[in-house]
């Protein structure tokens, strides 16, 4: 017993260390953090980043899935899990013939769980709900004044993001049905800024800035049904559901006049209740032959369409509100198919554990820009689990994979982007609970 405690304070022990260190990364360069609440996390792990994120249907004691907390009923009696993530990309952006690159490096997600009794897991977990960052200049315009020409840059920057702390459970209450819900803490900073220079220093710079401090809860559903087929096939359905609800946060709008870097007047607005979260609605099909081929797909439907936003508004008088709107969003939908191969569970070499995977996804645009669809990202994943051997542990793996993904504008004239993006997780898997006997 007080082993098991000393493991446990120190998986927690980790688990803060990186959490401290996970809530100052930020993974993104792109233009399209700059709407919504920019770009939104899929939820991937190391077992399901080479298989595009498939989740849904996926059961396997000896990993931890976030997207469908029903899985966490199948943990091991035995086995302390703890798993961890980064990525490192490299990001093409190309607009009307001119490219440039941009890297990134992020730590994705960590996460830990254990079986608490009989059919019962319990997984704690930390990763991104959503990232913001970009730094963007318009061409510059020339404005034809009395005084002459004068030449008008408008510079954008963005910088945050929501970071979910979750606690989990799954119960399988009797066989085939396995149901979970991961309660979660959202929170975060989202900042965007938009500023209006002029090459005549005697004209003041505009400064309009868009703050908010977003803290609420999360809370999503899972249900997991497998239906063996025969000796060497069975079907596992999965069913998730996300609670969307108001966001007690308020936004704060500075519009702001700069003279020589000093603000010399403005006004602030405020927009309280600001924000909605979608409901959002998954389910995945998995077909398991032998233990050594797994193939599913999984379909994603989020109802951003009636989420609200806040907008800066003016009256017939010239009156500045900011108030809450629906419109800046559109009905999201998502599919992926995936596949993962190992050639024996049961061998003695180390290549016959070996898991090789490969995925697809399509993902539709969730928001509108300037009344139109926002892009669509198109992405293919390979990606291999390597099993740690030592002298105690062969459970444990380091789970690699390679991503492109393509987004792809529907308006011409806007960035089209490229992606490049190895993903490194580290899944330990240790029989922190086996009882040893002495002879």
């Amino acid at each position: 017993m007080k082993q098991v405690q000393k493991s446990l304070l120190t998986g927690m022990l980790l688990f803060c260390l990186c959490a401290t260190a996970f809530a100052q990364t930020n993974g993104s360069n792109t233009p399209y953090s700059r709407y919504g609440f920019g770009l939104i996390n899929d939820g991937a792990q190391g077992f399901n980043k080479g298989m595009s994120g498939l989740a849904y249907g996926m059961r396997d004691g000896k990993e931890l899935n976030f997207k469908n907390p029903a899985s966490y009923s199948a943990i091991d009696s035995l086995s302390f899990l703890f798993d961890i993530g980064m990525s490192l990309q490299n990001g093409n952006f190309a607009q009307d013939g001119k490219k440039i690159n941009a890297q990134n490096a992020a730590l994705d997600y960590l996460s830990m769980g254990f079986r608490a009794a009989p059919n019962l897991g319990i997984s704690l977990g930390l990763m991104p709900y959503s990232t913001i960052g970009y730094n963007i200049s318009n061409k510059p315009t020339t404005l034809d004044l009395p005084t002459g020409e004068v030449t008008q840059t408008d510079n954008y920057n963005g910088d945050g993001g929501l970071h979910e702390v979750y606690l989990g459970l799954g119960w399988r209450p009797f066989k085939p049905i396995s149901l979970g819900v991961n309660v979660g803490y959202l929170w975060g900073d989202m900042t965007h800024t938009v500023l209006t220079s002029f090459s005549d220093a005697n004209i003041s710079s505009r400064r309009r800035r868009y703050e908010a401090d977003v803290r609420t809860y999360k809370v999503d559903f899972g249900l997991q049904w497998e239906q063996r087929l025969n000796k060497k096939n069975s079907l596992l359905l999965g069913l998730t559901y996300g609670l969307g609800h108001d966001v007690n946060s308020a936004s704060l709008y500075y519009d702001q006049k700069v003279t020589s870097g000093s603000v010399a007047a403005g006004d602030t607005l405020r927009c309280a209740n600001a924000y909605q979260l979608p409901h959002t609605a998954g389910v995945g099909l998995v077909w398991d032959y032998n233990d050594r081929l797994r193939f599913g797909a999984d379909y994603t439907y989020t109802l951003w369409s009636k989420v609200k936003s806040p907008v800066v508004t003016e009256d017939a008088e010239g009156n500045q509100h900011y108030v809450t709107h629906t419109g800046d969003y559109q009905d999201q939908h998502k599919i992926t198919v995936g596949a993962e191969y190992q050639p024996n569970p049961n061998g003695l070499k180390w290549r016959q554990h070996v898991r090789y995977r490969l995925g697809f996804a399509y993902t539709g645009p969730y928001t509108r820009i300037n009344g139109n669809e926002g892009p669509t990202s198109y992405s293919v994943s390979l990606g291999a689990a390597l099993p740690i051997v030592n002298f105690h542990n062969n459970r444990s793996l380091v789970n690699v994979a390679l991503q492109y993904e393509h987004v792809k504008p529907k308006m011409a004239g806007m960035v089209t982007e490229n992606y490049i993006r190895l993903c490194v997780g580290i899944s330990f898997n240790e029989r922190w609970f086996m009882k040893w006997k002495v002879e």
